[in-house]
């Protein structure tokens, strides 16, 4: 499991609750849920600092519904990944004939989209095997 992200406000230690993402060409701050991922141009807020937050004189604030239950992982998604990886060990990773493999040296579309990693995904979640020694 991910560890819990920290709120992007100098010295400030608190979970994030929300995400932060600046729409510079219409001045608008969105502030909502937090983002499945961390993203490079946004910032995640704490609950005190989402709460707190304004903008530029002349922005305008768009503040969208945040369900802080919502925030942390839940049992539906701990049972989600567990089934997965239950399922990725019972079936044996795809073996294509090396013809039918896609080339690296080729520079083909298949070849650099290609995951060797990757053995089974159901659907958001990916199972990777581990790099060989």
């Amino acid at each position: 499991m991910s560890p819990v992200r920290r709120c992007s406000r100098t010295a400030c230690g608190r979970p994030a609750v929300a995400t932060l993402t600046y729409v510079y060409a219409d001045s608008t701050a969105v502030l909502g849920p937090l983002a499945t991922y961390a993203e490079p141009h946004c910032y995640d807020l704490c609950s005190e600092h989402s709460e707190r937050l304004t903008a530029p004189r002349g922005w305008e604030v768009v503040r969208l519904a945040i369900d802080a239950a919502s925030a942390r992982p839940s049992s539906d998604d701990l049972e989600a990944l567990a089934n997965a990886v239950r399922e990725a060990a019972r079936t044996p990773p795809r073996q294509e004939p090396p013809s039918a493999r896609p080339s690296d040296a080729l520079g083909g579309p298949e070849g650099r989209d290609a995951d060797p990693m990757e053995v089974a995904r159901r659907g958001h979640l990916r199972v990777l095997r581990s790099p060989e020694p």
